[in-house]
């Protein structure tokens, strides 16, 4: 039976009313960007009232949507330098609709934020029942409270409900990754694809933990190696900050490494051809692409919570994006740490823009990617 001829199974779709909440609704607030969020519904549903029944409506559509799906979790609790990365997911979603109106993508939502939660195992029980009174009005639901755990749980029914979609996560800080990458991987497994993941980022994240929590933006990668069929499936591009050396991660973790001096010095053309040399013989069905926008250089993308000189120009990221999805499929993504409010440039809204600009270009490219496979 294929997406076409079948409906959101009922405990799906439960799940998605009670742990999703309207495109851009993610962030919470109370008045702050209201005429921004309605800016968005407007866009999106036509109007901006109510939008929570619209929403609920158009989930109805997804059996037959298209294979891109957009999911934003609108966290930053799992960064730690600059917040602001939770307001990435509305403003993006807003640029993409405005720059890129054809694109062909379905927006499930947001996943339900409370902003002072990371992930469930965290918490006591007590802050548990709490937590769930307040999102679900019942203190002994089963659904999870915090965005990772939410994140993970909504998207392993989702690849179980639709095996050939892909889910475009915007954050957030990159944190965020961790489940989409797991949940995508082991989705995978199951299907018996062999899956790599491209991370483009100016920090590997390959901490085992920072200051004693193991899932944060610094660490995310290192905790989903084992989900890879082979570690140096994890291939990073444009990676700059670094307290140690590219022969410290590789050799420990056994990933492949390509620093932003490398692509500078040997040309993109090389890197590409390098990067192709890692993954031939791997037997690589899919590419998952996890896009931290510091990868590219702060002269383009300074509203970030860890702005980085000496990065990829965005011409050079898309050259590299290009000739991976020319060869391999590319059926998941996200774009992270978008954050709209903050800039150390002193540009002021002229480099948010810049960096909303970048970041949609990037977006719209994967997405249009995904929707075709």
């Amino acid at each position: 039976m294929n997406s076409q001829s079948r409906s959101l199974t009922t405990s799906f779709k439960d799940k998605l009313e009670n742990c999703l909440c309207p495109p851009g609704n993610g962030v919470f607030t109370v008045n702050t960007a209201k005429e921004r969020k309605e800016q968005l519904h407007q866009a999106i549903f036509g109007q901006a009232t109510d939008v929570d029944t619209l929403w609920k409506n158009t989930l109805n559509q997804l059996p037959e949507a298209s294979n891109a799906v957009i999911l934003g979790i609108a966290s930053d609790c799992g960064g730690g330098i600059l917040r602001g990365a939770n307001w990435g997911p509305l403003f993006l979603r807003s640029t993409l609709i405005e720059n890129y109106s054809e694109l062909k993508a379905f927006d499930m939502g947001d996943v339900r934020v409370i902003p002072h939660l990371l992930a469930d195992k965290y918490l006591n029980e007590a802050t548990i029942a709490n937590c769930r009174k307040a999102l679900y009005q019942d203190e002994n639901s089963n659904y999870c409270i915090s965005p990772l755990s939410i994140t993970e749980d909504v998207l392993h029914d989702f690849y179980a409900e639709f095996p050939e979609k892909g889910i475009f996560g915007i954050g957030g800080d990159h944190s965020i990754s961790y489940p989409l990458t797991k949940a995508y991987l082991q989705a995978k497994k199951k299907q018996g694809k062999r899956a790599a993941i491209i991370h483009f980022d100016a920090h590997t994240d390959l901490l085992v933990e920072r200051l004693g929590i193991d899932l944060c933006f610094g660490s995310w990668c290192t905790h989903i190696l084992d989900d890879l069929h082979e570690h140096h499936h994890l291939i990073q591009v444009g990676i700059r900050s670094s307290g140690k050396p590219k022969s410290h991660w590789e050799d420990t973790f056994g990933v492949k490494q390509h620093w932003a001096n490398e692509v500078k010095e040997q040309g993109v053309e090389k890197t590409i051809e390098n990067i192709f040399a890692q993954l031939d013989g791997e037997n690589i069905d899919e590419l998952y692409v996890s896009f931290d926008i510091d990868a590219i250089d702060d002269s383009y993308a300074s509203a970030t919570g860890t702005p980085e000189p000496d990065g990829l120009m965005p011409e050079e990221a898309m050259a590299i994006l290009k000739a991976l999805a020319a060869k391999y499929p590319i059926t998941g993504a996200d774009m992270m740490e978008i954050a709209p409010f903050t800039d150390s440039s002193g540009r002021g809204n002229e480099a948010r823009d810049k960096t909303l600009s970048v970041g949609a270009e990037i977006s719209a490219f994967l997405l249009e990617e995904m929707a075709k496979n």
